[in-house]
Order: structure tokens, then sequence, then C-alpha cells
């Protein structure tokens, strides 16, 4: 369990925020931060991690307190048994990608961890090359894998898959469910991505203005009502045709395209580039957007 009630003065270019937390994650969820930029969204990792002290407040993780302002305690970073993954990488370019792991894992280097989470993530073949030689999404899946070799309690993502492409993304949103349920980890992810919310989030927290406003399974963020069903896939809307008196959406899933027939009452405000969530009702597929 995650315990945090913390306060914070932010100066941001905007202006400043106040940055006021009060919440608590059951251990093994994965929990992901939503909002506009500048809620204090990336400033709340920071704070979990170390990189960022509190004004004041209580951190506890278990039955360990990592900050207290009123005790003065503050565990460093590096003793919080935290793994965070950054949108930009930050990979050590002149170490190959093994060295990048090994060095993750400090100075007796768990070989046979690193080269679990090399075939884990897909790195096998690739151990020998610089970052500067890999492609984004597998410079994503070593920071990942570095992230993992520290044998973390928390994993913390900071939007690591903003920058790739849909099909890309896709693969590396399946690689960090399955190291989190493998891992037995609690995982903290930014993202603006409604379709990634909804495919790996057990809960959402909505920040505002620097304080959580609303806490609910991810169906219920971007829905007045709970979708219930035997399969539920997030897409986007590719096309939408007439046909008589009903429509056909064209909603690509990954790299499938799929057809599903819908009313016109169902579509209103519907267009191309939105975010749905196809579900099953009475064995007939049905469409809600998400936002």
């Amino acid at each position: 369990m995650i315990s945090c009630t913390a306060q914070k003065d932010l100066n941001a270019s905007g202006g400043g925020i106040q940055l006021r937390l009060n919440f608590e994650i059951p251990k093994g969820t994965l929990v992901t931060l939503y909002g506009q930029s500048g809620a204090g969204k990336t400033s709340t990792l920071r704070m979990l991690a170390g990189l960022m002290t509190p004004d004041a407040g209580i951190i506890r993780v278990g039955d360990k307190i990592w900050f207290d302002a009123a005790q003065k305690i503050n565990v460093k970073p590096q003793q919080r048994r935290i793994g965070f993954v950054f949108q930009d990488y930050a990979l050590f370019p002149n170490m190959t990608v093994q060295q990048n792991l090994e060095y993750g894992s400090g100075r007796r280097a768990d070989r046979h961890l690193v080269n679990t989470l090399i075939e884990m993530v897909g790195l096998r073949g690739l151990e020998k090359r610089l970052p500067s030689t890999l492609s984004g999404g597998q410079q994503q899946r070593v920071a990942l894998a570095r992230a993992l070799v520290q044998k973390p309690e928390i994993l913390l993502l900071d939007e690591p898959l903003s920058a790739l492409d849909s099909a890309i993304r896709a693969k590396l949103q399946e690689d960090i469910l399955r190291v989190h349920r493998e891992f037995g980890l609690t995982t903290i992810l930014i993202s603006h991505d409604l379709g990634e919310i909804y495919r790996l989030s057990d809960r959402v927290m909505h920040m505002e203005a620097g304080r959580v406003v609303k806490e609910t399974a991810a169906d219920a963020l971007f829905s007045d009502r709970q979708i219930s069903g035997k399969f539920k896939f997030t897409g986007e809307v590719v096309r939408i045709e007439a046909a008589d008196i009903l429509f056909i959406v064209h909603v690509r899933i990954q790299n499938q395209v799929v057809k599903v027939i819908s009313r016109a009452s169902e579509i209103e405000g519907l267009a191309l580039g939105d975010t749905v969530l196809v579900a099953s009702k009475a064995f007939n597929p049905v469409l809600y957007k998400l936002g």
C-alpha cells in the first residue's frame, strides 16, 4: 500500500500550482494519473521517487516511512526500490544494451535477471548494440528492462510511449502489463491516451490543478455508465459510412479494422480519429466514445 499525504508549492510557466495530494494505492495495482499538462502528475511521481522533496506531509509504503516532514525523514531515491521510466528513455549513450542493464543492476549485476529481462521484452540479439542504433520502441524496451533490473517494488512510468507509433505502442503496452503482473509490481502510469488508459489501468486518478479530483475505474472515468460485456477493445474511428438507415463504423484496433453496425443515435457526436470502446452487448458489438 502506498499512502501519500503531501504538499508542494510549484512554480510553472503558466503560473504557480499548489500540489495537495491525499491518496492510497493498494499493492499490486496499476494506476494511471490522468489530466491536463500542468496538473501536477510528473511532480507526483518525482516526489514518490525522492527526486522532489514535499514541503509537508507523509509518504508511506507498506510499513516503511519514505518521507515525513515533521520527523525529518527523507529516504534517498536509491533506497526507495523504485523503477522510473521516462518519456525520453534516459539511456547511457556510450553503453550497450547489456551494459545499460548491468549498470542499472548495481555493483553486483544479476546476470540471470538481465538475461531474463532481455528475453522478456524482446531484446535478444540486440545486447551489443548502442542506443543510437536502436529504434524508439527498442530504446523504450531497454529503459523498461533497466528499471526492472533494480528489482523495484514500485514502477513509475511518465508517458513512456507517447512518442511511438500505434503498432509499437500497442506491443509495449502488452510488455508493460505483462511485467507488471509477473513481477507483482505496484505501477503508476502517466498517460493522455484514452485507449492506453482503458487497456492498462485498474484505477484512474484524475488530476486537476494539483489535486486528485476523481478516482475511479477506467471505463467509469470516460463514460457515465459502467460497461459490461464478454469482450472490450479500444480503437480509433477511421471511417463512418451510411448504409440505408444504419451506419457502419470502421474502427482500427491495433493492426486490424473491425466494422460495427450502429444507429444514428449511437454515433451522435462521433468523428474520425475519436477513441472508442467496442464492447459486446447481447452478442452484438456496440460503440462507446471515450472522452
